[in-house]
């Protein structure tokens, strides 16, 4: 069994002076009838939690002198491809179409060999596979492998550190890689709640079938949360800690994000405001007294605003 109190302590030492310390505020200005704590995650490099995973994964490795390859719907391509450069390996970026003009581009800026894919995510996974298979590169999956995990782990590590009080803490959920982070370092010590585009739903599917499945992928967080199977960790943990999924609409996703915007001229991505949907479309209700956190995980909108 993974300890992964260790492993995310470990993660944390690797990553320290690599990744950013992003910062907490708490808002009392998004129409809620609660203050709710935020955590600006699309402050890290590259806009998102991403860059966590991937330095964790290269410093703990031993790279081979093919690089590393990696498939990504946009934010851990980027991340990766900024992980890697900063490091010194060559990296190799497999991404869908759908993944769109602004990620690619962030992607390109990095370095990294980008090879645009028809198809959804999946359908990358399937070319950096076949990519790592022929050329001996090393692969750093984007949720599910437990280096990518524990590094995704050290953001509610840094925000205990940072004196979160909350009894909840909301978290939107892909692949699963960044909930999966949180339920090993919290260990059932606060309540998660993972939050997800109905047309995206893959820990709420796995969950109702009794493991994972294939769920079609649509709609305006595709290019972040638009994995086609949640990882089998985040499955377990989520099984293990009785961790239930509330999905919301792609309107509310879009009205979480212009309120971000309005209330504090936070610019997120659809990804990045998908957990405050739930608390502003009525997804979920607090209960009266209890404190609500929302992880804001990144910050690449499309299309880009500066160009």
């Amino acid at each position: 069994m993974t300890d992964w109190t260790a492993e995310i302590d470990a993660a944390a030492t690797r990553i320290a002076g690599h990744a950013q310390i992003t910062p907490v505020m708490e808002s009392a200005a998004l129409g809620l009838p609660c203050a709710v704590a935020l955590k600006l995650e699309q402050l890290q490099h590259t806009g998102s939690f991403k860059a966590r995973g991937a330095f964790n994964t290269l410093v703990a490795s031993d790279v081979p002198a093919a690089g590393v390859v990696a498939a990504s719907g946009g934010n851990h391509g980027a991340a990766v491809g900024y992980a890697a450069r900063s490091l010194g390996y060559p990296a190799r970026i497999y991404v869908p179409e759908l993944a769109g003009p602004a990620k690619i581009a962030l992607i390109e800026r990095t370095g990294a060999d980008l090879t645009v894919v028809p198809g959804e995510y999946a359908d990358a996974l399937d070319m950096a596979r076949r990519w790592e298979d022929e050329q001996g590169a090393m692969q750093i999956h984007a949720y599910d492998a437990p280096a990518t995990v524990a590094g995704q782990g050290t953001v509610m590590r840094e925000w205990e550190a940072q004196g979160l009080q909350a009894d909840t803490v909301l978290i939107a959920v892909g692949g699963g890689g960044l909930i999966a982070g949180a339920l090993a370092w919290l260990q059932g010590r606060r309540k998660v709640v993972a939050v997800e585009p109905a047309t995206c739903n893959t820990l709420s599917a796995a969950l109702t079938a009794g493991a994972p499945v294939d769920v079609p992928v649509s709609g305006v967080a595709a290019n972040a949360l638009g994995a086609r199977r949640i990882g089998a960790i985040c499955f377990g943990l989520a099984q293990t800690h009785g961790v239930t999924s509330v999905e919301v609409t792609d309107a509310a996703i879009v009205d979480a994000q212009k309120r971000l915007w309005q209330a504090h001229r936070l610019l997120v991505e659809p990804a990045g405001a998908t957990a405050l949907a739930a608390l502003t479309s009525g997804a979920y209700t607090p209960e009266p007294g209890e404190k609500v956190a929302v992880l804001v995980c990144g910050g690449n909108i499309a299309p880009d605003p500066l160009g």
